[in-house]
């Protein structure tokens, strides 16, 4: 006998089991429905009260477990909207913290600009200083030279005065041992007299030269304690405009180094297009002496002046890159850059109020003021090293195309245009049409802006 044979029975039997039981369950019911001139009736068998039964129960299990997950449902958004509402709070408040500590630090550079302002002020009074107290010591050395000259002239006359002398009074011997005559005593007695005078005078201007000398010496001893007092006074000055200098070029430094921009390259451009005669370029060179090679001093302010001229280039570069911050207000940031919803996010978004100030991140020139699309009103910016930044879904644009602005002009308001959810300001960097983090931009400067 197959197995199937076997299965039939079997299953008519598990059938007319289950038949009996629901018999037993559910008895045959009759409805009567009466009416005035009739009455009719519904039979209800064992099998359909089943179905019934079982219809509502799985109705009712249904109904209960969807709404166990509607509440979990509502539980667990209710804990998430907590949960950004808390990192909302933490992201606001650390933004607060980096816009003190961008205060704190454009606080610092500001006061380090004026200490080397001062700074600067002291080393062109200390050169000017140096110029006369190095005039002044030609003049001595000058005046000493001839002093010597003289004294020495005047020395040899003396020593041939005493020559002539010693003769005479020998010649006077011989006459008075000869026993000449009355006038030749006379002539030799008149010339030793001359002689004597002479001698004297000579005594008086030596001393008077003596004393003109170590007058010079000790006046050169002054001007040689000015020069060290000069000189250690110019170590403070120099190392106080290094110290200023390099606190300032520092974060400037680091802020392109964690950018990855091509420091070197952009530096060069900035170089040749501010090259002209008298711009802020023009190399600096000062001497504090006529000799052909520098000396030391000399060596180390051009040197200052070298690193002042490669922070006024960085200072240049950054004017013309987008390390700004867009957005002036209140706002918080609902979206960064990368993929969202399987797309990918080309910019950053923050939300704020219907109008609040948009501000250009670099200096650039308008070459976009309109409707585009998604972006709605957009607002697209070219800046120079291949750079562009774009601002979108503006309520209002504050500017037209060909206008050149700088970084921080105002240039728009936030709105909701475009392929928008809500009013926020949707800011894109790009190079060379490769879309960028603005974020990596707007944190490398927050230490230096």
């Amino acid at each position: 006998m197959l197995s199937g044979d076997w299965d039939r029975p079997l299953t008519r039997s598990i059938l007319a089991k289950a038949h009996s039981a629901i018999e037993r369950t559910f008895p045959e019911q009759r409805l009567f429905l009466r009416s005035d001139t009739e009455t009719r009736f519904i039979r209800l068998s064992p099998l359909t009260q089943f179905v019934g039964v079982t219809g509502s129960a799985m109705l009712l299990g249904w109904t209960i477990v969807s709404s166990a997950i509607l509440l979990m449902a509502s539980l667990g958004a209710g804990d998430l909207r907590e949960q950004a509402l808390r990192e909302q709070a933490i992201y606001e408040a650390r933004l607060n913290e980096l816009a003190a500590e961008r205060d704190a630090r454009a606080k610092e550079a500001a006061a380090a600009q004026e200490r080397f302002a001062v700074a600067l002020t002291e080393v062109s009074a200390m050169q000017s200083r140096l110029l006369e107290t190095e005039d002044r010591l030609k003049e001595l050395e000058t005046g000493i030279d001839v002093v010597a000259g003289t004294l020495r002239e005047t020395m040899r006359e003396r020593d041939t005065a005493r020559e002539e002398a010693a003769t005479l009074l020998a010649e006077l011997a011989e006459t008075e041992a000869e026993q000449p005559d009355v006038s030749r005593l006379e002539d030799l007695e008149t010339t030793l007299t001359f002689m004597s005078a002479a001698l004297g005078e000579l005594a008086v201007k030596r001393d008077q030269m003596t004393a003109y000398v170590d007058e010079a010496e000790h006046h050169l001893d002054r001007v040689a304690l000015d020069q060290k007092l000069e000189a250690e006074r110019n170590e403070r000055i120099f190392s106080q405009i290094e110290e200023a200098v390099t606190t300032s070029l520092t974060p400037i430094d680091e802020m392109f180094s964690q950018v990855g921009l091509p420091t070197d390259s952009i530096i060069e451009q900035v170089r040749r297009s501010y090259s002209g005669q008298g711009g802020p370029m023009t190399p600096i060179i000062f001497s504090t002496s006529g000799d052909e090679e520098p000396d030391p001093l000399t060596n180390r302010a051009n040197e200052v002046l070298e690193q002042l001229d490669a922070l006024n280039l960085y200072r240049i570069a950054a004017e013309k890159l987008p390390f700004g911050f867009p957005v002036r207000g209140s706002y918080r940031s609902t979206s960064g850059f990368g993929p969202r919803w399987g797309r990918m996010h080309e910019g950053h978004d923050w939300a704020g109020a219907t109008g609040t100030p948009i501000h250009a991140t670099a200096d650039g020139v308008v070459v976009h003021a309109g409707r585009q699309g998604g972006y709605g009103n957009l607002i697209k910016i070219k800046h120079d090293f291949g750079f562009e930044t774009r601002y979108a879904h503006l309520s209002r644009i504050r500017v037209k195309v060909g206008e050149r602005v700088s970084r921080g002009d105002r240039i728009g308001d936030m709105g909701n245009t475009g392929r928008s959810t809500g009013t926020h300001l949707h800011y894109e960097i790009r190079i060379g049409g490769s879309a960028q983090n603005p974020m990596k931009y707007i944190k490398a400067a927050r230490d230096v802006f």
